[in-house]
């Protein structure tokens, strides 16, 4: 029996339009009564499905409407069905992040791919990292830094010049943006069941914000990190294309 699917799309016409001529095709249902989820667009539109359907059962099966679709399957429109009986589960766990801002306010936000610190002003930021309660790294002078998970690893961190995680390592990826003090200090790679603290140095003069998955909470004091391994996120991918594969394809890119 055909399982039944939800294609949800991202707001551009190329995506709407997709959505639109599969689901003459295959019919569709609406998100929570769906046994799969069609993602259709770019990388940024999976993170955007996977966060808005994190309370819900069905695996997300990406077909690329975008650029890069490092996290998609290609598009098309033959054999949908087929493919998706064929298709081959990743699970992963995403990073809680807690930013507590100056103005004694927290917010909590999961992310897939990484949570970065960023400096707001024209002035470096200086940060203390502590890993697990302990203290690392006293003062990071630095445009920011990121925790990433293996996932997210090709995507900021990977342009920061951080390491690419293989799937189910184990392990995080800590990366440094453009260090200043300690000027070779470029991260480290920690075991994916430590808590990271940063806590942000002179942030009044020296304002940062935290970013989870492209949302922003501004002017933190600090910020924790660590895995959630209570929330677990089904991807899709066809034969022989999985995460293992892609990783080790941007590797010999």
């Amino acid at each position: 029996m055909a399982r039944k699917i939800a294609f949800f799309a991202a707001d551009t016409e190329v995506a709407h339009a997709a959505r639109d001529e599969l689901a003459a095709l295959y019919g569709r249902v609406e998100l929570d009564e769906a046994d799969v989820i069609v993602a259709l667009g770019g990388d940024g539109h999976m993170l955007r499905t996977l966060h808005e359907t994190e309370d819900l059962r069905a695996p997300v099966y990406g077909m690329n409407c975008g650029t890069i679709g490092f996290l998609m399957n290609e598009y098309r429109t033959e054999d949908l069905h087929e493919r998706l009986a064929a298709a081959e589960p990743e699970r992963i766990n995403p990073l809680a992040m807690l930013a507590c801002k100056m103005d004694g306010t927290e917010a909590r936000l999961l992310a897939i791919n990484e949570v970065s610190l960023l400096r707001q002003g024209p002035q470096a930021a200086k940060l203390k990292i502590s890993v697990d309660g302990r203290v690392r790294l006293e003062e990071l002078v630095c445009d920011g830094a990121l925790v990433a998970t293996p996932a997210g690893s090709t995507a900021y961190n990977y342009s920061a010049h951080g390491p690419i995680l293989p799937i189910g390592c184990g392990v995080l990826a800590l990366t440094a943006m453009s260090a200043f003090r300690p000027r070779r200090w470029r991260g480290a790679i920690l075991p994916q069941n430590v808590s990271v603290r940063f806590d942000v140095n002179e942030a009044d003069k020296r304002p940062v914000m935290a970013d989870a998955d492209g949302r922003q909470v501004r002017d933190v004091a600090s910020v924790i990190v660590r895995s959630e391994p209570s929330v677990t996120h089904t991807i899709l991918f066809d034969p022989g294309h999985g995460l293992e594969e892609r990783l080790l394809n941007e590797q010999f890119a």
